[in-house]
């Protein structure tokens, strides 16, 4: 990486986003059906697992070696500190996610977040192999010191995960206060593990985006990166309302996710997009959601979006 920007900057006004689409279409719809069937589904999502683990055995992501160094550990002790046993789960997230039948509710699901991300997004730009998720990662922080002009010292990282996307907040705002939040216990229960062999000083709260409890206008910055493919649209849109709550006036919201408009999605293969579905279920509402007229709603000023990935784009917006 030479520090530049990868990827066109392409910047959207609220006027250029009529043509998103309402709703999907034929193909989309078919597949719907197709995985209605629940047999079919299950077969199609354990096609979408296989093809991953051997192809992190192709990139050098020893996905089944890395898992059970991880599952020697005692997990519970670490799942004890994070969690709280109060919290009532949306009923968007009981569903099945990433080939996961409980999805980010399981010990599965967390301890193979790691190599799962180094596995998906090594093709994301050709020949860079497990490199291609740190890559991901910078080309999304080179957009935030580019277009964001303060250095934010409360920094809040929605759906944080294992704490991959957190620890990288911190390591370009060193002096800021990370706050990680994210539904999942077991997640959580990772990023705390984390965080102690790194001997930072993260904090970590078990709630959802949409409604975490923290007081209001205590942030500077809230990121979200590749959360929102993951919503149903109401969810997508009570999670940018509580952004905007908790970010100080001139505050800056950025999301790192999926980009509906890339060739990739719009020209891929329709059973490569059935392998992909069956494991992302709100996909079809993430592609047809109008993301910037949500942000401008939520009382954020119009955003700037910029693709920083072949399949990703960055949005950035100043909360009112």
């Amino acid at each position: 990486m030479d520090g530049k920007i990868i990827g066109v900057h392409l910047r959207f006004s609220k006027q250029m986003t009529v043509t998103t689409i309402n709703k999907p279409g034929l193909a989309s719809r078919l597949i719907n059906g197709i995985l209605a069937i629940k047999p079919l589904a299950s077969f199609a999502k354990y096609k979408a697992r296989e093809m991953m683990i051997k192809r992190a055995e192709t990139i050098g992501v020893h996905w089944r070696e890395e898992v059970q160094k991880l599952r020697q550990h005692d997990w519970e002790g670490e799942l004890a500190e994070v969690e709280n046993p109060q919290l009532v789960y949306p009923e968007y997230y009981r569903r099945s996610f990433h080939a996961y039948d409980r999805g980010n509710l399981s010990w599965d699901a967390a301890l193979e977040v790691e190599v799962a991300a180094y596995t998906v997004h090594a093709t994301i730009w050709e020949g860079t192999g497990a490199k291609g998720d740190p890559m991901l990662r910078e080309s999304y922080h080179n957009l935030l010191q580019e277009q964001i002009p303060i250095q934010p010292k409360n920094i809040l990282d929605l759906a944080c995960s294992v704490g991959m996307s957190s620890f990288a907040l911190q390591a370009i705002y060193p002096d800021a206060q990370v706050t990680g939040v994210d539904l999942s216990p077991y997640f959580l229960a990772v990023a705390n593990y984390q965080n102690k062999q790194r001997q930072q000083n993260i904090s970590w709260l078990h709630a959802a985006a949409e409604k975490t409890g923290l007081p209001e206008q205590s942030f500077d910055f809230v990121s979200a990166f590749l959360l929102f493919h993951e919503l149903p649209q109401s969810a997508a849109k009570e999670i940018l309302a509580e952004a905007r709550r908790l970010l100080r006036p001139g505050g800056y919201l950025g999301i790192m996710d999926m980009n509906p408009r890339s060739p990739i999605y719009t020209k891929m293969p329709a059973y490569i997009f059935t392998l992909l579905k069956s494991t992302e279920p709100y996909l079809d509402q993430y592609f047809t959601l109008d993301l910037a007229s949500a942000i401008a709603d939520a009382g954020f000023e119009p955003p700037t979006i910029i693709s920083n990935s072949p399949r990703h784009r960055t949005v950035i917006a100043k909360a009112k």
